[in-house]
């Protein structure tokens, strides 16, 4: 029974795409902090996020150093943008495939020619003035 649960189209399809998932997070997350964070803090004057921190209380001899890493939260919220963005191009293309063209849909009514009322396509004749169509 397992084995069958396992072997569902779903389920390899999820795994397969936790996966590949993995794998662009990854990607993208060096991406932004090895190729596109550091020209941006060049250019907002030589600042390196990932090293941006504001720091709680010092360490000490029996304690250790409490801190708020800022500038990491910074990197991982520019990672987020551009995993959503990926995503977001790649299932709107996906949409755009899958979308099945649609039949033209036939008119249920047409216009009497004598007094212009709407009638049934299939009529032989006018209801409201009686003329033969």
């Amino acid at each position: 029974m397992l084995k069958e649960f396992i072997m569902r189209g779903n389920v390899l399809d999820m795994a397969v795409g936790i996966i590949i998932g993995a794998a662009f997070g990854k990607m993208v997350s060096s991406l932004v902090s090895d190729i596109l964070m550091p020209p941006l803090g060049f250019l907002l004057g030589k600042v390196d996020f990932s090293s941006l921190f504001l720091v709680l209380h010092e360490k000490t001899a029996d304690s250790a150093e409490v801190a708020i890493h800022y500038g990491l939260f910074i990197n991982s919220m520019i990672d987020f943008i551009i995993i959503g963005f990926a995503i977001f191009m790649v299932v709107k293309q996906v949409n755009r495939f899958n979308k099945a063209p649609e039949s033209p849909v036939a008119p249920a009514t047409k216009e009497c020619q004598y007094c212009s009322s709407a009638i049934a396509v299939k009529a032989t004749r006018c209801p409201v003035c009686t003329s033969q169509l």
